[in-house]
């Protein structure tokens, strides 16, 4: 969604009600992110941003900022702490190549609804559209991965741009806004007033709810014998993890969620019948073509989740709850969607409904876990005379921490192990890259996670494939003395891929073969502890030093060259269709 309008419409001011301070834009944009509770900052300094960082030197005891290594790591980092405060992330990067360094976490951002504002320097506005030193098109490259964005080319139109930024980023379904800012901007002089935005024209962040849906919905949920509830990330963003277990535990309905639903209701929870999806538990995928129902609470339908869609939910009505009303019957059709923020959807319609149990129905998932377990988890996590499982790191891993860290991830096999394996007792809980699916994406997001949750522990999992795309960030690691536990299973693969040319290329591994460079050495350079495990026994005592170490730590383990992350639905198949080997 972009919401665009003229100049003159978007820099319209009621009559001034306050007093004025006369300053520089680059001042006006440090006093309108303390008015809007900024407090940290990640990116990278440049030339048409210089100004922009000059006041910032100004303002070091209410701005935090941190220099990362590069401007895609200043964006993920801001993902992960946007993730785990629920705030706005906020970065800066300066023009040209430093804008265009932002697109894939912008991508990233967009794709996964994580608020952000990056601002970005521009050449002066007189030198626009003469291929000036370092000028792009920053509005029109990022238009399309982006909620809204902005030149600004006047200092007095900083403070009206700024609110509407980051009321759009944090409103309705949230996603990033750049602010492009010209060089003469930053420099010349306003009679600065800052005004936060409470509403915006054409712009409705949320659709007010019918009634008529929820009651029609209740009827759905109370005749339903097979229920099965989809949770996705849309309850963490509306902050109704309250309201979802209040809901399942009146209606007794088994809960299943997506890989960015994770974390919104306790592993253990008995209602849990684990993850949707290709790599998801074999109950919730099978069962799925038996439900008679499906409610999807604040999920949009990925084809990661639903697979061939032709044969998807075939024997259920489908009750949809979205902020967003371009996923309603977007990719599923719905009987009944109800529309709004889902914190004020599920109390309404929990209170229309009967209380139940579906004992028999919650048997049926428990059966397919026994079978999972055996064919599956047992073999994943027991130790044998193989080699080491990424199934069994993670879930030591989890238990040092007491099953209540922050977990990051990169992409790859280990993202789908993660999700499998990690254990959670609270919300906000779970960083990773869901719809872009970006290698490269966890060690930064693992930076501005640590940030913004001190006082948890952060731990990222990493491959050796995605971990060397931002490795560099060792270094912010380093300088900013961020205590992140970093765990590094190296297959000495491009795992993900390999699996599938395996399972569907005849075993044909075209350029997914890593030749590493020693990354002990590496985490030495960077003054980051380390430590490399290459035996079973070693394990253990590795893990409980990662968790004794007070500053950041890598955690390498080899780990089985062509290892296989199971349950499995191929490509364009039904869900149905789930492979358990």
């Amino acid at each position: 969604m972009n919401v665009m309008e003229p100049q003159s419409q978007l820099l319209m001011k009621e009559e001034k009600t306050k007093e004025t301070k006369r300053m520089s834009g680059s001042e006006a944009v440090m006093q309108s992110l303390i008015n809007e509770g900024t407090t940290m900052i990640f990116g990278y300094p440049g030339g048409a941003i210089m100004p922009i960082y000059d006041a910032l030197y100004n303002y070091h005891d209410q701005l935090h900022h941190v220099l990362t290594r590069h401007e895609q790591g200043a964006v993920h980092a801001a993902q992960g702490y946007a993730r785990v405060t629920g705030k706005v992330g906020v970065c800066f990067a300066t023009s040209g190549p430093g804008a265009t360094n932002t697109v894939t976490g912008l991508a990233d951002a967009m794709m996964d609804s994580t608020p952000l504002v990056v601002i970005t320097g521009q050449v002066v506005s007189s030198l626009l559209g003469t291929d000036a030193f370092q000028e792009t098109d920053v509005v029109g490259v990022t238009q399309p991965v982006t909620k809204w964005n902005y030149q600004v080319r006047r200092a007095e139109d900083i403070p009206a741009a700024m609110a509407r930024a980051f009321y759009i980023a944090r409103s309705g379904r949230p996603g990033p806004v750049v602010v492009d800012i010209t060089k003469d901007a930053q420099v010349n002089e306003l009679e600065y007033q800052y005004e936060p935005v409470k509403a915006i024209r054409s712009y409705s962040p949320e659709s007010p709810i019918d009634f008529h849906q929820i009651e029609e919905a209740a009827k759905l949920i109370n005749l339903s014998r097979k229920p099965l509830a989809l949770v996705g990330q849309g309850v963490v963003l509306g902050n109704a993890e309250k309201e979802l277990l209040e809901f399942l535990e009146k209606s007794g309905i088994p809960a299943a969620w997506t890989l960015l639903g994770l974390s919104a209701m306790p592993t253990e929870h008995p209602l849990n019948v684990g993850m949707l999806g290709m790599h998801g538990n074999y109950g919730p995928n099978i069962k799925t073509n038996e439900a008679d129902l499906i409610i999807a609470i604040g999920m949009r339908f990925d084809d990661r989740v639903t697979g061939d869609l032709t044969k998807y939910a075939t024997n259920a009505r489908v009750i949809h709850l979205e902020i967003d009303p371009a996923e309603i019957n977007k990719n599923v059709h719905a009987d009944v969607p109800v529309l709004g923020n889902v914190k004020k959807s599920l109390p309404l319609l929990t209170g229309k409904i009967t209380k139940n149990e579906h004992s028999e129905w919650l048997a049926e998932f428990e059966a397919c876990s026994r079978i999972e377990y055996k064919r599956i988890i047992e073999k994943e996590t027991a130790p044998d005379d193989k080699g080491l499982r990424m199934g069994e790191v993670i879930s030591k891993v989890s238990s040092i921490f007491n099953d209540d860290a922050v977990m990051v991830t990169d992409v790859g096999q280990h993202q789908m192990m993660g999700a499998r394996y990690f254990r959670f007792r609270q919300s906000r809980s779970v960083v990773t890259s869901g719809g872009l699916g970006t290698m490269g994406f966890g060690l930064p997001a693992a930076m501005g996670a640590k940030l913004g949750a001190p006082e948890r522990p952060v731990c990222v999992f990493v491959g050796d494939g995605g971990f060397q795309m931002t490795i560099q960030e060792l270094g912010t690691i380093f300088q900013t003395k961020i205590p992140v536990k970093i765990v590094l299973l190296n297959n000495n693969f491009l795992g993900m891929v390999r699996q599938w040319q395996e399972l569907f290329f005849d075993k044909r591994y075209a350029s997914t073969e890593l030749i590493n460079p020693d990354f002990q050495t590496i985490a030495k350079g960077y003054h980051v502890p380390a430590v490399k495990v290459t035996e079973r026994e070693q394990l253990d005592g590795a893990i409980k030093q990662m968790a004794e170490t007070e500053g950041p730590f890598l955690m390498e383990v080899l780990v089985e060259k062509e290892g296989n992350v199971f349950p499995m639905v191929p490509a364009g198949a039904s869900v149905s269709d789930i492979r358990l080997e």
